[in-house]
Order: C-alpha cells, then structure tokens, then sequence
C-alpha cells in the first residue's frame, strides 16, 4: 500500500528570469530608470529605452497597467508576447534570436575606451549608420559601453543594456562600414563581457533572427541560442494610430 503524497498534479514551473529580462532589469538594477504601474507593469524613461514590461502577460492588470504607461506616441515595445489581449493593435513584428554565454572567451580590449555623455552624438551618428537596433540619448547610462576609435573617429562600440538578477545584456554591437571585417565587434564583445563577468553576472545577448550571420557569429565565439523570443510593437485601444515601429 503506497503511502506517497504524489496527487499527480505536476509541480507549477518556474519562469527564468531570461523569459521576462526587462520586468526583472526595471524591477531590479534598472529600477532606477523604471516608470511603473504598481505591481503589474513598468517601462523604461522614454529617452533611456523603448522598452515596457508586465510582471504576468497572462493578468488582465499587467495589460490594464501597461496602457496606463503608453506614452504620446502611442505605441509600446514588449518582448515574449505572442498573442495581445483584444483591442490591442501590432504594428510591428520582429522574430528575435536570445543567446547566452557558454563558453565564450572574455578579456579586456586595450584599444578600447569607455563611452559616456559626451560621446552620445557620435554613438547616435553611428547607431544611425549601422542600425544594430534602438539606442536613445541616455542609453549609455545603462552600463558600461565602450568604443574603438580610429584616429580620433568612433569605429565600433557594444555595450551593457538589460540587467536582470545575475546577468547582463550585451547589446549596440556595431562597427562603421569600411571597418568590417577586423574582428573590432568580436573584441568588444569579449570585453564588455569581461566587466560583466568581473561582477559575477552572466553575459547574454539578442538578435535579429533574420540576421543569420550575426547569430552564426556568436555562437562561433561561445554564444548558445536559448529561445526566440518575438518582440512586438502594439498600439493600445484608443491610442491615436500612424505610429511606426521601435525597433529600427
């Protein structure tokens, strides 16, 4: 006669922390930038980083609070959502690619120097250039970001953007055309990892899917792909409509 307590009912599984980076980042080192509602939704300052997060897409009170947060523009960025509740609009779609540090060699980069404030119209001028995805006038403040320059002139940059429990995002990975081709991105990558590592977070990174060459990269240097995550540009019930997408 069995006396166990099994009732059969599995055990409720446990979300990682990577399947909602942004609420874990604006619920922890990034609550500092964070404009929330209560419990249920939060979103980046509007000159930091496009990005809104719910605390549960499932709960009717995250959505509730989320379009409490949508700005003039009316339109929010969200990461992971696949179906939005009704009256929701998408008006922009993008099948990411997250990857994560397995084996990858990270180490300081001599030649290169950290970004800041000041450096932010040369870093925007570049972001224009090379499109590696949104980069707004305080980014940079995020973490650390840094950049190889070419007799005076930004070639290349990456740096730190979410910042869930024990890990770090690797993100603005881009180098000036004509420069391509020297190994500057893969040098910035290993060494924004090191300072990411120093810290005892993990580094982690996301791209386009569609940006096969990118993701062939990565995981040739010690990325391994985790999910594919779909980030989304929706327009709440009511917001005023001809808004273009966050994510070039």
């Amino acid at each position: 006669m069995s006396t166990g307590t099994n009732t059969g009912t599995p055990a409720p599984v446990t979300p990682h922390v990577l399947d909602n980076p942004a609420w874990a980042a604006l619920s922890g080192a990034h609550a500092v930038f964070a404009e929330r509602a209560g419990a249920h939704a939060a979103r980046y300052a509007p000159d930091v980083a496009p990005f809104s997060a719910l605390a549960d897409p499932a709960d009717p009170r995250s959505w509730a609070g989320l379009r409490s947060l949508t700005g003039a523009d009316g339109v929010v960025a969200l990461a992971g959502v696949l179906t939005p509740p009704d009256g929701w609009e998408t008006v922009g779609s993008v099948e990411g690619v997250q990857l994560v540090d397995t084996s990858l060699r990270a180490e300081p980069a001599p030649e290169a120097v950290r970004l800041g404030p000041d450096d932010v119209p040369e870093v925007l001028e570049l972001i224009a250039l090379t499109k590696p995805g949104p980069f707004l006038p305080r980014t940079v403040e995020l973490g650390t970001y840094l950049g190889i320059r070419d007799r005076g002139r930004l070639v290349a940059m990456a740096g730190e953007r979410l910042r869930p429990p024990g890990w770090t995002e690797i993100s603005a990975v881009c180098t000036r055309p004509g420069y391509r081709g020297r190994g500057l991105a893969t040098r910035l990558v290993r060494a924004v990892a090191a300072g990411i590592r120093e810290r005892g977070d993990v580094p982690f990174l996301h791209t386009a899917a569609s940006n096969r060459d990118a993701v062939r990269l990565y995981e040739s240097i010690g990325f391994t792909v985790r999910r594919r995550p779909f980030f989304m540009a929706l327009r709440p019930p009511g917001a005023p409509g001809n808004t273009a997408a966050k994510f070039s």
